[in-house]
């Protein structure tokens, strides 16, 4: 029932930036918090960023602070994943992601409930 499609992927050199972008619909539960998790062929799944409903809280995985920043539209809809000076370990398919509960909930960060499709994000080397 819940669909996220994601978009925003692509091709871009290091150092470079990308706007991911993710438009959730049909959500059936209610939700704790939206965000990102990144997977890599060979690489463990890694949550990279979660924006909490309630207040637009947020978390974000060492490997991104200071580079990523997610955010939601003033329409509360649309979630965007901005990603500045991206590095050769950052490629991989960012998959939109909900959470229906507090982070405590979980194992670690790359937990999730649903995710979509994902959008494909490529640093050149």
């Amino acid at each position: 029932q819940v669909q996220l499609v994601e978009s925003g992927g692509g091709l871009v050199q290091p150092g470079g930036s990308l706007r991911l972008s993710c438009v959730p619909s049909g959500i059936a539960v209610d939700y704790y918090a939206i965000g990102w998790v990144r997977q890599a062929p060979g690489k463990e799944r890694e949550g990279v960023s979660w924006i909490r409903k309630s207040d637009n809280g947020t978390n974000y995985a060492d490997s991104v602070k200071g580079r990523f920043t997610i955010a939601r539209d003033n329409d509360r809809t649309t979630v965007y994943l901005q990603m500045n000076n991206l590095k050769p370990e950052d490629p991989a398919v960012y998959h939109c992601a909900i959470r229906v509960a507090p982070a405590h909930y979980y194992s670690d960060n790359d937990k999730y409930d649903y995710w979509g499709q994902g959008t494909q994000v490529t640093v050149s080397s």
